[in-house]
């Protein structure tokens, strides 16, 4: 499995997982002019010079080379809000009190507003269901940290996730269907593709902007504030054991949770580390009677090379650490675009965060 930046032949194979990832994954819309126009700005985007975070946007591919498949996506918007607006419903809690009568009442109120505008997202994210297998969903999700590690300029100093909120599998949101029902007389189809075609100027003009009281909706709508789509709780995991939080931001549309973390403080951030590499047989020069396996880690190891443009990045139990370089063997090397004494970053995958399960069904879907 190789990670590297989307290029114009695999428009087709995105538009597929745009097909089969559903109403409701509003970063992949199945247009292929949107998509096109999606691949060209991601490809001008590698290979821009950046000395801060603009209107870039990386997408990546998770690719088998033995047989050429892709197996995902993922993806990077490095300055959200940049040129459309990026609108959240905050939950509040307000309370009502009268001195006089000792009376007192607290409700939550969900408020419009653009909190996160100029933060980094990572977004993207879908693993297809027959390509669902052990370590794929971690290379996708964590990739992403390593990338903007090698290169923060790039990025903002936070870090975002909007995770996809519920829906059925014919595209019916509780949330939505209660807004719907009261302010905008539109189906969830039509506006997900609105939003996901980067026509926001419907929001100002029929989203309501005044609190709505919660207490005042569907018991089904209630029920799905802050909660994830099934295909996305794999997903939420793996951000969650990295750090990031649910401060009470939630999407428009599906009410679906937006967590959050400052990139210094991502877990595969703080734990991945560089190194120069050294090409060669892991064991050799070692001697005759010297025991290879014990400097050979032996688990997964995430490790990429440090471009940008010509990134590359894959998961390998075969790499030897010693103390002057990270030797790997020249197949690999080439898999990589890595030669003797170039910079790369690894992150150990074994290394848990304490929260994190081992339980290898996390690997079963993921989408947001």
């Amino acid at each position: 499995m190789i990670i590297r930046p989307i290029t114009d032949k695999d428009l087709e194979v995105l538009f597929q997982i745009a097909e089969e990832s559903g109403p409701g994954f509003t970063s992949l819309m199945p247009n292929r002019d949107a998509l096109a126009r999606k691949i060209s700005r991601s490809i001008a985007s590698f290979e821009r010079k950046v000395i801060s975070p603009g209107d870039e946007h990386y997408l990546f591919v998770l690719e088998d080379e033995s047989t050429g498949d892709i197996l995902g996506t993922t993806g990077i918007e490095a300055n959200a809000g940049h040129t459309r607006p990026l609108y959240h419903f905050r939950r509040n809690t307000v309370t009502h009190h009268s001195r006089d009568l000792d009376l007192r009442r607290s409700v939550e109120t969900l408020t419009r507003c653009n909190h996160y505008t100029g933060y980094s997202e990572i977004c993207s994210l879908y693993l297809r269901p027959e390509f669902r297998q052990a370590n794929a969903g971690k290379l996708l999700s964590r990739v992403r940290f390593l990338f903007m590690a090698l290169h923060p300029e790039r990025f903002s100093h936070k870090i975002i996730a909007e995770m996809r909120g519920v829906s059925d599998a014919s595209g019916q949101s509780p949330f939505w269907n209660w807004l719907n029902t009261h302010f905008v007389d539109m189906e969830f189809g039509q506006a997900t593709h609105l939003v996901g075609s980067g026509y926001t100027d419907f929001i100002d003009e029929l989203m309501p902007s005044h609190p709505l009281y919660t207490c005042l909706m569907s018991p089904q709508a209630r029920a799905v504030l802050s909660e994830v789509h099934s295909q996305t709780r794999p997903a939420l995991r793996i951000l969650e054991a990295e750090g990031f939080q649910h401060k009470g931001f939630i999407d428009l549309f599906d009410a679906g949770p937006t967590v959050e973390c400052a990139l210094a403080d991502i877990r595969s951030v703080r734990v991945s580390s560089e190194c120069r590499v050294r090409v060669a047989d892991p064991c050799s020069g070692m001697g005759s009677g010297y025991d290879c396996t014990r400097h050979i880690q032996n688990e997964p190891t995430l490790i990429t090379n440090a471009g940008v443009a010509d990134f590359r990045a894959t998961i390998t139990s075969e790499v030897s650490e010693q103390s002057d370089a990270l030797t790997i063997s020249p197949a690999l090397a080439k898999k990589l675009r890595l030669e003797n004494g170039n910079l790369s970053r690894i992150l150990p995958l074994s290394q848990r965060a304490p929260a994190q399960t081992q339980n290898t069904a996390t690997e079963l879907s993921y989408a947001y």
